[in-house]
């Protein structure tokens, strides 16, 4: 559980931020982060950080957030590791300038693309998963070039203050700092001009941040998350006896990692009516399984809530909702614990469907059939991942082409998270930008677009000149009378407007037919 003892935060002092930001410059403008050699020598240097300190990062995190040892090792220092390594393994193939197909005519100008840093940028991690959420950025910002400063979490105070002690004796300080500090010392960051954002975090504060970067007309990558629905297709195939129960099984394990306090985490799950009472016992199976004595018991493979305050806004959700708690609801409030709690539903506008929940509690919506599932969907805002249950591969395509969610997953959930040569990328309400691997580095990288034009080309291209001749006109009118090799749609129109002097009507889809000439 988390430590009884409230760990503060060795906060930077607001008066360095501007130093320390020109001095990355500095270091950006001298070249000093360039080298491909480099880059892989401080990506390495993360990769030792975290290998040589995994039980002192594993501690922090638990003193923070009450997180098991193999959560950690999942999803925070392992998964950390591992993408620093693989961009080091890959950073000279993505850096390597790439030839660009084209026309023949444009081939001898050698049209090329150029991975070019962005420059100096600013990282700004979540409490919810603090390791990887700040050093996944930082590799990507690390193998594009950048120089960077990395603002933690204030509510993971013992993992701040270990990785502001640790990241200077691995890496270069001329072109890698770290800043502590809450609200003021965030807000000051802001004031200054870089050359990328990288935010994970909640809407709200997203929103000043973009406000404060647009100001600066600085790019931003936004990674939030929303409320992330689970469908379970009710056609049950025949020789699959356990579809119902492998289903909730992994429905609940994403829920349940890191007590729900994941932005891709099922929010709710969308069930038949017919199927409701069924999921239920499924999901009271499953808890049993996975929690033997309860999820409250202390040797349980099960996380706290992040703080107080955030464990009295989940007891006020189950408080205020007015559907059924069929498992679960129980809570510890000495150790910041909820257990899995899951709420059958009524009421569609229940107060746990208004806002993402971020944490244990699994609201159950009843809905007709999938028609119904998808209408649903389509009226929540966008969501960082939507799992769908299904072996049908026409209701698998349903889902693909008529809902949009950052990822799809189905007869899963969380893992895509595992598959590096992903994207983990945002859509609408969720946010926007992508990273993971190769995406994390492009979102640090400006592709610079380049060509070299011979003198060779001279005769080819003076006809561009001035004065204009009639011939030169003539050949660029040329491009106009190429012939389009796909049927025309006869001109769209008001009811009874001429168009090319014949009398049109409308349909109600606003199609024009010709009713005389």
């Amino acid at each position: 559980m988390p430590s009884t003892h409230i760990h503060q935060i060795q906060s930077t002092p607001i008066t360095y931020y501007a130093g320390y930001r020109q001095a990355l410059r500095d270091s950006f403008r001298k070249g000093i982060p360039r080298p491909v050699e480099y880059r892989q020598r401080q990506l390495a240097q993360l990769a030792y950080m975290l290998q040589d300190n995994h039980a002192r990062f594993t501690d922090a995190l638990y003193q923070d957030l009450g997180k098991p040892a193999l959560e950690v090792y999942l999803a925070e220092i392992g998964a950390a590791l591992n993408g620093a390594l693989k961009a080091a393994r890959e950073v000279a193939n993505w850096a390597t300038p790439q030839d660009v197909q084209t026309d023949d005519m444009w081939k001898p100008f050698g049209p090329k693309i150029y991975k070019a840093a962005k420059g100096v940028v600013l990282i700004i991690g979540p409490s919810n998963y603090p390791c990887i959420l700040t050093l996944q950025p930082l590799t990507g910002a690390i193998a594009s070039g950048c120089c960077a400063v990395v603002k933690p979490s204030e509510l993971t105070p013992t993992y701040a203050n270990l990785l502001a002690e640790l990241l200077p004796q691995y890496l270069d300080s001329s072109c890698y700092r770290i800043v502590n500090g809450s609200i003021p010392e965030t807000t000051a960051l802001l004031e200054l001009k870089w050359d990328h954002i990288f935010y994970t975090g909640s809407a709200v504060v997203a929103k000043v941040i973009a406000t404060a970067a647009a100001k600066h007309l600085t790019p931003c990558s936004l990674e939030l998350g929303g409320k992330c629905a689970a469908v379970i297709d009710p056609n049950v195939p025949a020789d699959d006896e356990d579809y119902v129960l492998r289903a909730a099984k992994r429905i609940l394990w994403g829920k349940t990692q890191h007590a729900g306090q994941v932005c891709v985490s099922a929010d709710y799950v969308l069930v038949k009516e017919s199927m409701v009472d069924e999921i239920v016992e499924a999901f009271r199976t499953v808890s049993k399984q996975f929690y033997p004595d309860g999820a409250l018991a202390k040797d349980a493979s099960y996380s706290s809530i992040l703080n107080r305050a955030h464990l009295a806004r989940h007891e006020k959700l189950l408080a205020d909702t007015k559907g059924k708690i069929v498992i679960g609801g129980q809570v510890d409030e000495t150790r910041l614990k909820l257990e899995p709690t899951v709420v059958v539903l009524e009421d569609r506008q229940d107060v746990l469907m208004q806002t993402e929940i971020f944490g244990p509690i699994l609201p159950i919506v009843p809905v007709q059939d999938i028609d119904d599932a998808i209408e649903f969907i389509n009226d929540m805002p966008e969501a960082l991942a939507l799992y769908v249950f299904s072996a049908d591969q026409a209701v698998k395509s349903r889902f693909i082409n008529e809902t949009l969610s950052g990822s799809i997953v189905f007869n899963d959930t969380y893992q895509q998270l595992g598959v590096t040569n992903l994207p983990f990328g945002c859509v609408g309400a969720s946010g926007y930008g992508y990273q993971g691997g190769k995406f994390t580095y492009d979102g640090f990288t400006h592709l610079r677009s380049s060509i070299d034009v011979p003198k060779e080309a001279e005769p080819h291209i003076s006809i561009r000149y001035p004065p204009y001749s009639e011939q030169a006109t003539n050949i660029f009118f040329g491009a106009v009378k190429q012939p389009i090799p796909f049927e025309r749609i006869p001109p769209i129109t008001t009811n009874g407007v001429e168009t090319n002097g014949k009398k049109v009507e409308t349909s109600g889809n606003g199609r024009a037919t010709v009713l005389a000439a």
